[in-house]
């Protein structure tokens, strides 16, 4: 058999790594490609920016998910900065495709994904994982968010996160805060302590009431990385229920709105390089549905 080996799995890390619930929102912005080109030649240089009418994607992908592991639970927030992106040598076996339909999963073959440029994380452990694993250039951060929730007086759908600058610090106590890791070992060497600071880095809104959506079956989402060795992984992630996705134009593109704070941050300086003034094109969000509910209580005479 002839072929590449498949990348090591170390311990004590199990894949596939199923999520036990996921709430995701991701902003597409289309922008000049020559700032995308430039820094994907840099972080990934076997990729190739994607183009959609000449221009490129950025993508911001807010993520909160759950987790469950032999000995208990975790709960992970983080935030991808992303540009699509194929494999170079595998322009010639893309479908011509625009962005509206790429969105909306026109293209099956998987080689349109995205190119991780920042990753920051408030779990340790994932961290570590998504390093390792998928060779993500992952470090940490933290996030306030407002969320659409059927535990509300309410529910309406506008998001928010901000997301604040942090810093992993030595601990070996076992977890207690939430952030148990695989079999509720301790696994990598990685520092474990997460340190919060008020400083935010970049924060993003979205009022989408009122707005039409239409659910899409995007995924696979192929996850490009590139390792140490400057080898290209390719990592799928695949959600089990359609997203629901709601194109923007020039009457509705303020409805996101996207704040960055200290540019001397890499990855603020990244992001407001490539994105600049450009007015959003696209946002997909997926809340996975309720597995349980606890009712009122009632009195018994």
């Amino acid at each position: 058999m002839t072929g590449l080996p498949l990348p090591p799995v170390p311990e004590p890390y199990h894949l596939p790594f199923h999520y036990g619930a996921l709430h995701n929102i991701g902003v597409d912005y289309l922008v000049e490609p020559g700032p995308v080109r430039e820094l994907l030649a840099k972080r990934h240089p076997a990729l190739a920016a994607a183009e959609f009418g000449g221009r490129a994607c950025v993508s911001l992908n807010y993520q909160l998910y759950f987790a469950q592991y032999p000995t208990g639970g975790g709960i992970t927030e983080e935030v991808e900065i992303n540009v699509i992106a194929h494999p170079r040598n595998a322009a010639d076996r893309l479908p011509a495709v625009g962005y509206g339909e790429y969105a909306r999963g026109y293209d099956r073959t998987g080689l349109l994904g995205i190119a991780r440029l920042h990753v920051l994380c408030d779990n340790p452990f994932a961290i570590d994982a998504g390093t390792r694993l998928y060779a993500e250039p992952k470090y940490p951060g933290w996030f306030v968010t407002v969320l659409p929730s059927l535990n509300a007086a309410a529910v309406h759908d506008r998001w928010s996160f901000s997301c604040r600058r942090a810093a992993l610090e030595p601990d070996r106590t076992d977890a207690a805060d939430g952030h148990n890791g695989p079999d509720g070992q301790d696994g990598a060497d990685a520092p474990r302590r997460l340190r919060r600071y008020d400083e935010e880095l970049l924060a993003v809104e979205a009022d989408l009431a009122g707005l039409d959506g239409e659910p899409v079956v995007n995924t696979p989402i192929t996850g490009y990385g590139t390792d140490q060795e400057g080898r290209l992984l390719a990592g799928p992630l695949l959600v089990h229920q359609p997203y629901r996705f709601h194109p923007l134009d020039d009457r509705t593109a303020g409805r996101i709105r996207l704040t960055l704070g200290d540019r001397t941050a890499e990855a603020v300086g990244d992001l407001a390089r490539l994105v600049g003034e450009a007015p959003a094109a696209g946002v997909w969000t997926y809340q996975s549905a309720p597995v349980a509910a606890h009712h009122r209580a009632y009195y018994l005479p």
